[in-house]
């Protein structure tokens, strides 16, 4: 598949991990979802200290560029649909409940900073020979995974006259206990046949990227299941 084109974005799942960066398996655990404007991964760097040798009479005898520093990504997500699942996930903050038991919204609380949830992000692409007449599959995606967000909060929001969204503002950590993960995401054979990552992130790993023909799931106002991790 040469020089694949990442064209617009598709299906985002979001899955709660523990304190260690390992998703927590149950039926509450995730939520997946397709009302979203954008999805922005700013790197949060740190400028090497650059060294100098500067000789007595001026001139420089020698010079060595810092090292940057990464500390992962500044995630900011855009979102339209107010679900109580989804903030309660994402943040720490508690659903608020009907008489039937049934989530009818959410509480503001403190910053819970010991939560954390993945995210993976679904992509249409474009380009020549997406379908494999000996593969399967329906198409490619371009399938971003970034295993463990820390730090969920929501940003601003302001109610008018206009159409209203909402902002997740968080931050990746590396390492964690994601490994293959959960899901069937990627294609584990030739015939095409759906199954976990072949490889786990590595522990300075903050997002993996790769292309899949394995299709999204299909997005659900409610919460769903995330299975344990393969032993």
């Amino acid at each position: 598949m040469p020089c694949p084109l990442i064209a617009n974005a598709d299906v985002i799942r979001v899955t709660r991990v523990d304190a260690c960066g390992r998703p927590v398996a149950g039926e509450d655990n995730g939520y997946v979802f397709d009302c979203f404007a954008t999805l922005a991964m700013n790197p949060n760097v740190e400028d090497g200290e650059d060294v100098v040798y500067t000789a007595a009479n001026g001139r420089q005898c020698g010079f060595k560029r810092g090292c940057p520093q990464f500390n992962g990504y500044d995630t900011e997500l855009n979102f339209f649909s107010v679900s109580p699942e989804f903030i309660e996930i994402t943040t720490g903050n508690p659903v608020v409940f009907d008489h039937a038991g049934k989530p009818i919204g959410y509480d503001d609380c403190s910053l819970k900073c010991n939560s954390g949830f993945a995210i993976e992000m679904w992509a249409e692409v474009l380009g020549e020979d997406l379908c494999d007449a000996e593969g399967g599959g329906d198409g490619a995606w371009i399938y971003f995974l970034m295993p463990w967000v820390t730090n969920g909060m929501l940003g601003d929001m302001e109610i008018g006259a206009e159409a209203v969204s909402l902002v997740l503002n968080g931050a990746t950590r590396a390492g964690g206990g994601w490994g293959t993960g959960p899901y069937d995401v990627m294609a584990t054979n030739v015939a095409g046949t759906p199954g976990r990552l072949l490889t786990p992130l590595g522990p300075t790993c903050h997002r993996r990227t790769m292309i899949t023909t394995v299709a999204p799931p299909e997005p659900v106002c409610d919460y769903t299941p995330v299975l344990a991790l393969a032993s």
